[in-house]
């Protein structure tokens, strides 16, 4: 019998995926200095239906990164800003009373479009986070008991602030657990913040949106996705993830382990790491790549270790040292 896994030509049509995203990175790259692994976790979450929640100190232009992201598809954007006063109908939305037609409308909040940046997601009270949650998980919102389902694509960005503290509602580890991400932006190098600089004053006063073109349409989009639910992972590429995310239940430095929705975060996200490297397969290095930003907030470290200055990277990283890759 003829076995087809013996072809080693791509199987899955990959190359207009790869060099779109090549696209896109080239648009970024033509205003955002730096930043390329932020960027490939933006585009993998896009490609596997993912939220992404960005942390960093303020200044390191994760706002912009994102609006410039959403820049490059041919979609809809909105950006809500977080407050302790904002209410579940500022961003779902509300009925509103027609005199003509003597009825109620429901007006759409800012919630309803395709790409949606939230800046400083702790900022606003539990209820309403509730609220933007259900529209995460489901991909509808419910108002009135009417529900309404959101366009495709559908994805969140959400920024939060890890120094000011002061005035924020932390996130529930249920709720984290929502976001496909967590991205930890950092400081840019010596050479990355001159070529910022020298890029801020060449623009002379042009806002860098004008420079970002779209490149990527919903259709194209729905097409790429499909290609990711057929790119192959073998049966050994499996239990490395599950032997991965199974020793992280019992580490002695780990106060909470993952659960089986980061086993299939890992696999998704592994996934769109082959098919941008133009791979129809995965290999333990997507796994690897995947799994930092899959579990930072989705582990907790123990109170000795996080007092010690221990990371959740540095842990996820010694877990991964300490299990065997398949061969």
């Amino acid at each position: 019998m003829e076995n087809n896994d013996l072809n080693f030509d791509n199987r899955v049509p990959l190359e207009e995926l790869k060099n779109t995203v090549e696209l896109v990175k080239k648009e970024l790259g033509s205003v955002i200095i730096g930043q390329r692994h932020f960027v490939d976790l933006l585009i993998v979450s896009l490609l596997v239906d993912g939220h992404a929640l960005i942390e960093g100190v303020p200044g390191i232009a994760k706002t912009i990164t994102a609006k410039l992201f959403a820049k490059t598809l041919k979609t809809d954007f909105n950006r809500i800003q977080f407050t302790p006063d904002l209410m579940p109908s500022d961003i779902l939305g509300t009925s509103v009373f027609n005199m003509q037609t003597s009825a109620f409308e429901f007006k759409k909040g800012p919630i309803f479009s395709n790409i949606v940046l939230i800046d400083e997601i702790n900022r606003a009270p539990a209820k309403t986070q509730a609220a933007l949650f259900e529209t995460m998980e489901e991909r509808q919102a419910t108002v009135d008991g009417t529900t309404y389902k959101m366009a495709e694509p559908f994805m969140v960005l959400a920024t939060q602030n890890p120094i000011e503290q002061e005035g924020t509602y932390a996130l529930p580890e249920a709720q984290l657990d929502r976001f496909l991400f967590k991205i930890k932006v950092n400081y840019p190098s010596v050479e990355e913040e001159i070529k910022i600089i020298e890029s801020h004053h060449g623009r002379k006063g042009k806002k860098p949106e004008e420079n970002i073109k779209a490149v990527l349409t919903p259709k194209k989009l729905a097409e790429f996705k499909k290609n990711i639910h057929d790119i192959i992972v073998e049966e050994k590429i499996i239990t490395y993830i599950a032997n991965i995310i199974t020793s992280t239940r019992n580490h002695p430095h780990l106060y909470l382990g993952a659960s089986p929705r980061a086993s299939i975060a890992t696999l998704n996200a592994s996934k769109a790491f082959a098919a941008i490297s133009g791979r129809d397969f995965v290999i333990p290095e997507d796994i690897k790549k995947a799994l930092v930003p899959v579990l930072n907030h989705r582990v907790i470290l123990t109170p000795e270790r996080e007092m010690e200055g221990m990371t959740t990277e540095s842990v996820v990283t010694m877990i991964m040292e300490s299990v065997e890759i398949p061969r």
